[in-house]
């Protein structure tokens, strides 16, 4: 209970492999979980939630079979489950539309264009968590390392 996740969604096997090794560093902490498919990652988010566990961070692939990232995201958002979870669409094949709609449909946090460079994917996610512990109130000192630092001075200092 009251563990915190971060979901991946892909229908290529290779990308979630290697989201999964370049995500490897926040396992001590966090649960780092794959998905091949958006309906795969709805019925994931629902079984964390009912069992009172965080869907803290949600990276999406864009162009997937049966429903695409900028929907899912935008079921993510609508659902009021999840107000605080974070979210990044992670894609090659996004049209200048796709990303539009994610920003304003899917309310998407970040967009990281594939391939993508491990250290700045570590870094976003880094500042996700970061902005995800603090606004849901959950106390960061548990993953203090795995948090973004400068974002986190800022953040208690804009709060005293």
């Amino acid at each position: 209970m009251d563990q915190l996740y971060i979901i991946c969604i892909d229908d290529q096997q290779e990308v979630l492999n290697a989201l999964e090794q370049d995500l490897a560093i926040f396992d001590d902490k966090l649960n780092v979980e794959v998905c091949d498919s958006a309906s795969e990652a709805l019925e994931l988010v629902g079984e964390i939630d009912k069992r009172g566990d965080f869907v803290a961070i949600v990276i999406s692939d864009q162009v997937m079979p049966g429903m695409s990232g900028v929907a899912l995201l935008s079921k993510i958002e609508e659902d009021s489950r999840f107000p605080y979870t974070r979210k990044v669409l992670l894609t090659g094949q996004a049209t200048h539309q796709d990303t539009i709609e994610a920003i304003n449909l899917g309310g998407i946090d970040r967009y990281i264009a594939k391939p993508w460079d491990k250290k700045e994917i570590i870094k976003t996610i880094k500042s996700l968590l970061t902005e995800y512990t603090t606004r849901k109130g959950i106390s960061y000192e548990a993953f203090s390392g795995l948090l973004d630092q400068e974002l986190l001075y800022e953040i208690l200092r804009k709060q005293t």
